[in-house]
């Protein structure tokens, strides 16, 4: 079985769905992990709302450190935002880097059906990448 990591500043949004979603799409072939540069404690309701329109739960999801996974192989390193692309080290395990960035829906304004336009997405285009990635 193949592992990735996925990495984000918060582990909140971005990084978080995008685990859940590369398990899903990855049929048993994929162990996916995230994790955040600086995390932040929480998973954001709004993701966990937008992946339950897909029927994945996001509700026993915890924001976890980079440094935790910091000595661990992964077969693939994939970094969804800038911040987490400057502030990651090397991981000398990793067979291939990639750099996907993504809006930060956590950043939305208005109320929460205004945000959750940009949760949907984001999680589409995260979805959209894995697939044309696997």
């Amino acid at each position: 079985m193949k592992r990735v990591l996925i990495l984000c500043t918060g582990n909140s949004c971005r990084s978080q769905m995008a685990e859940e979603l590369w398990e899903t799409l990855g049929a048993g072939e994929w162990q996916a992990e995230s994790a955040g540069s600086k995390p932040s404690g929480y998973v954001h309701p709004l993701a966990i709302q937008a992946m339950q329109e897909l029927e994945i739960d996001l509700n026993a999801n915890t924001s976890k450190s980079l440094d935790q996974f910091k000595d661990q192989p992964f077969d693939l390193v994939v970094t969804v935002c800038d911040n987490a692309k400057e502030s990651c080290p090397v991981f000398s395990g990793a067979t291939e880097t990639l750099h996907w960035p993504f809006d930060d829906p956590a950043d939305a304004t208005g109320s929460d059906d205004e945000k959750m336009h940009m949760f949907r997405r984001v999680r589409d285009e995260i979805k959209a990448k894995i697939e044309s990635y696997l």
